[in-house]
């Protein structure tokens, strides 16, 4: 679980939901149906003893690895459109419905399984966010090789990276060398020589 304080309850379920992948690492959390019960039952998504299939973990992850790209889009990169179309796929066999209360409503899924009762908790979680503004703080890091979720907490949400310490410094430091390479391959004193030349040919 992340260890970020000031986010939401339910920006935080997105958010450790969507890491239970590292990219950076190669760590993949969610590897079969028992490691899956155990990260919804730990959240309070599924009972404890709830049976869930290998078919599921596949599912989950189709939903997790559209809900990245949807989030790196909030960070002005291009997400995997096709991940979004799977995303969109998978989401049309676990259809959610509004349930009312005296406390207002929330999304539920129409499905009694319990991976179907565990998504449709996630979906009632991105519309906690959208609705409260979170949402478009939910965003993957720009660095390529990490992709990491975080919660942008700025005031004007302009971060981009999980971490200014390791993924910002390591941007910063690769587009200063990039730099520092084209000033080198400049000639040196360029105009001057060139002022020189025609001072020779005028005399």
């Amino acid at each position: 679980m992340s260890n970020e304080t000031g986010v939401p309850p339910a920006a935080q379920l997105l958010q450790d939901f969507i890491n239970t992948r590292e990219p950076q690492v190669g760590r993949e959390a969610l590897t079969s149906a028992e490691e899956l019960r155990d990260w919804f039952a730990g959240r309070g998504l599924v009972p404890a003893d709830a049976a869930l299939r290998p078919s599921d973990v596949a599912v989950a992850v189709t939903v997790r690895e559209g809900l990245r790209a949807i989030l790196l889009g909030h960070n002005g990169q291009l997400g995997d459109i096709k991940a979004l179309d799977t995303l969109n796929n998978a989401l049309a066999e676990l259809p959610v419905r509004l349930m009312f209360s005296q406390d207002g409503y929330r999304l539920v899924s129409t499905l009694s399984t319990p991976l179907g009762q565990a998504l449709g908790r996630l979906a009632d979680a991105i519309r906690q966010c959208t609705e409260d503004g979170t949402w478009p703080r939910l965003k993957v890091c720009a660095r390529e090789t990490c992709r990491w979720t975080f919660y942008d907490a700025s005031r004007n949400q302009v971060r981009r990276w999980c971490s200014m310490a390791g993924c910002g410094n390591h941007i910063k430091m690769q587009r200063a060398y990039a730099a520092r390479k084209k000033r080198q391959r400049q000639p040196a004193n360029g105009p001057v020589q060139a002022l020189g030349r025609s001072a020779a040919n005028q005399s």
